[in-house]
């Protein structure tokens, strides 16, 4: 489980590093392209600011020519065409709709719009029409002041400019693509403008793009200067990034209850194993010890002969076996190349006096095979006894149970089949476990004391290999040669 949970998370791991670094390079991609549109931006707004000074620079020169064309109906000799020249005047006026005040020396306006004629030039008036430098000049002896605003299409041309660049830095700050964005000066020591970020924490701290670990961008600003743009990885990104770690802590969460659990299975396993120990022992030498009780008190004033001594000698060696297997449980048994036949003809003969006589024993090993193989007899009987008393119990004291014998190269195969009442698929799935029994009066432990003997100790398998409700079962043990 902690392999699994181990191969998981780096799994896991690997998947959402291998995702974060294709946001990553979709958003750097986003960004530059950004950048690039920005600075396009920022370009076209320097090409259009030098249009519209070169447009001022225009309207100058037509006031100077508007005012030169004036000046010139000062000489009667002059052989120009008055009306030509009245005509030319008044077109760029009119073209270039630029609105136009002359004053007298006193400054009365005798030539402007209807409703400013006869006014004086002064106050809020004079300082509209002086954003320009007025031209002077005199005409038929008189001194005469041309003022001059900028041409209204210019006009409209510049309030759309500067609503233009006003949003310009908005534009930058407040991106499409929801980048934590910082805007800095060339000089890196003053904030332009801020977009996606919480707070005001970089408003005024110095030296504040060092926090950023992304490359700037640079790019040129509508006065001429250029600035830097840092960029901070958005929160998709930075909530791939500490996902790994969610992924570890879950992993970690898992590894703890699953050990938990492990280890409060593993020691109710254990508790129900001892306690399962102590009802097997106690029902193992109960055994040979209600003999031996009987035969006290049938050899009580009464001549001891060889023949009581041999069925005392018998319980006695019983005793023993008991003792023998209860004591190799605990640990590794040694093993020796022993005839598996005799162990389990002698498990077969203990059985046959003490079971019921309507239960019949059938035990087939081929002649003139030797059937040698590392083992214990001492867990091996047991196995086959505990085998034997499932089936008779299965059969209710009736039937007949047949253990056929057989071998290959490798290995040894020893099958015990009863014609009992078989068991449910539900059943079989939980025969192996400490303290699953069907019986009344059962502990649930001789099946899994079996597999563990014949698994464990003798590196073989023990299985069930078929189970028929209404039928019998069989069991099969598997054995290695060597």
């Amino acid at each position: 489980m902690l392999a699994l949970t181990i191969l998981l998370a780096l799994a896991a791991l690997w998947q959402v590093q291998r995702v974060a670094r294709e946001v990553r390079h979709e958003e750097q991609e986003k960004v530059r392209l950004w950048a690039g549109a920005i600075s396009q931006r920022a370009h076209m707004l320097e090409v259009t600011q030098h249009f519209f000074e070169q447009a001022t620079l225009d309207e100058h020169r037509k006031m100077q020519l508007y005012t030169d064309i004036l000046q010139s109906f000062n000489d009667p000799d002059l052989s120009t065409d008055l009306r030509f020249s009245l005509a030319y005047v008044n077109y760029i006026v009119d073209s270039a709709r630029t609105p136009i005040i002359i004053t007298t020396a006193r400054d009365s306006i005798i030539s402007a719009p209807q409703e400013l004629a006869g006014q004086k030039l002064e106050g809020d008036l004079l300082k509209e029409y002086s954003v320009n430098p007025p031209f002077h000049y005199r005409l038929w002896g008189m001194p005469m002041t041309l003022y001059y605003k900028e041409s209204q299409y210019y006009t409209q041309l510049r309030e759309l400019l500067d609503g233009f660049t006003r949003t310009f830095l908005s534009d930058i700050t407040q991106n499409s693509v929801k980048v934590p964005v910082l805007v800095v000066d060339s000089s890196r020591t003053h904030v332009i403008a801020s977009g996606n970020l919480k707070g005001e924490r970089f408003n005024k701290k110095e030296e504040m793009w060092k926090e950023f670990r992304n490359d700037p961008i640079k790019f040129t600003l509508p006065d001429g200067k250029y600035a830097w743009v840092y960029y901070e990885d958005t929160l998709l990104l930075r909530a791939l990034q500490w996902l790994p770690l969610f992924y570890f802590f879950i992993a970690a969460v898992l590894l703890l209850v699953s050990y938990y659990l492990f280890r409060t299975t593993h020691t109710m396993e254990q508790n129900r194993i001892w306690v399962g120990l102590a009802k097997e022992t106690a029902h193992q030498l109960g055994t040979p010890l209600s003999s031996l009780t009987g035969w006290v008190e049938y050899l009580r004033g009464k001549e001891f002969t060889p023949q009581y001594a041999g069925e005392v000698e018998k319980d006695l060696h019983r005793l023993e076996t008991i003792t023998q297997r209860f004591s190799k449980i605990g640990s590794m048994p040694e093993l020796q190349e022993s005839d598996v036949k005799e162990a389990t003809l002698a498990a077969v003969s203990y059985l046959e006096g003490r079971a019921p006589r309507k239960v019949k024993f059938s035990v087939t090993f081929p002649d003139d095979e030797p059937f040698l193989a590392p083992l214990n007899p001492t867990l091996f009987q047991w196995v086959v006894e505990n085998l034997c008393k499932n089936a008779i119990d299965a059969m209710d004291g009736e039937g007949n149970i047949t253990i056929v014998a057989s071998q290959d190269a490798r290995k040894i195969y020893i099958d015990v089949t009863d014609n009992g009442k078989g068991m449910s698929p539900a059943v079989q799935k939980h025969i192996f476990d400490s303290g699953f029994t069907t019986k009344t009066r059962g502990w649930g432990l001789g099946l899994p004391l079996a597999r563990r003997i014949i698994n464990q100790y003798h590196r073989g398998r023990l299985y069930l290999k078929y189970s028929v409700p209404g039928q019998g079962s069989a069991f099969r043990i598997v054995l290695k040669k060597k």
